[in-house]
C-alpha cells in the first residue's frame, strides 16, 4: 500500500467532486425511493407465497 499515492488520489478526487443541484438530488432521492419500494413490494410478496404454500396464515 502506497500511502502518500492513495492520500493524493483521494485529495484529487473530493477536488473534483461537486455539491449537486436541488434537481439532481431530488432525481437521485425519487430513484432510491422507487428502488427500495419495489424491493419492499417484492419481499412483501415472496413472504404472502411462502406463507400460503407453507400454511403459515
Amino acid at each position: 500500500m502506497d500511502v502518500p499515492y492513495d492520500l493524493t488520489s483521494y485529495v484529487r478526487v473530493l477536488k473534483m467532486a461537486t455539491t449537486p443541484s436541488r434537481e439532481e438530488f431530488y432525481q437521485v432521492a425519487k430513484i432510491a425511493g422507487a428502488g427500495i419500494l419495489l424491493v419492499g413490494v417484492i419481499g412483501f410478496f415472496i413472504g404472502v407465497t411462502m406463507g400460503l404454500l407453507t400454511g403459515g396464515f
